[in-house]
């Protein structure tokens, strides 16, 4: 997965994850790309240093910045948990049919495959991984 620094026309900045280069580019040009702010389709990446992977970069991440993202990754689990339907692993079916107007739209969550969220992105069904659950107080040192 690649991810992109992302801004619109209107100033909002995000991020999107794409599976390859080339999707980024073929999912704006089929005007599947969007401001989640604004919905504008006017989109354009941004600068970005790359990410390299290692143990000096874990280890000099600041403590406090990292429990402060737990708890907001924590906070919009348990917000979709509460307030979005589960469907389980209908979920890539269901997904497809809100998308597509045969379902009522509403928020959903549930499980599906690599293969599912791979076509689901592909075909512009707008989906998002739920943050994984935060580790319980036992387990963490």
């Amino acid at each position: 997965m690649i991810r992109y620094a992302l801004a619109c026309a209107g100033g909002h900045e995000f991020e999107g994850w794409f599976s390859a280069s080339a999707d980024y580019d073929d999912q704006r040009e089929r005007g599947l790309v969007a401001c989640p702010i604004c919905e504008s389709h006017d989109v354009t990446k941004q600068i970005m240093a790359p990410a390299v992977a290692g143990r000096a970069r874990e280890a000099a991440a600041d403590p406090e910045k990292r429990a402060m993202m737990m708890e907001a990754m924590g906070q919009i689990r348990r917000h979709v948990e509460t307030n979005f339907d589960y469907v389980g692993d209908s979920f890539a079916a269901e997904a497809r049919a809100i998308h597509e107007g045969k379902s009522e739209q509403r928020g959903i969550y549930g499980e599906a495959s690599k293969a599912q969220v791979k076509a689901l992105v592909a075909d512009g069904v707008p989906i998002a991984p739920l943050p994984p659950e935060p580790p319980k107080k036992t387990e963490v040192n």
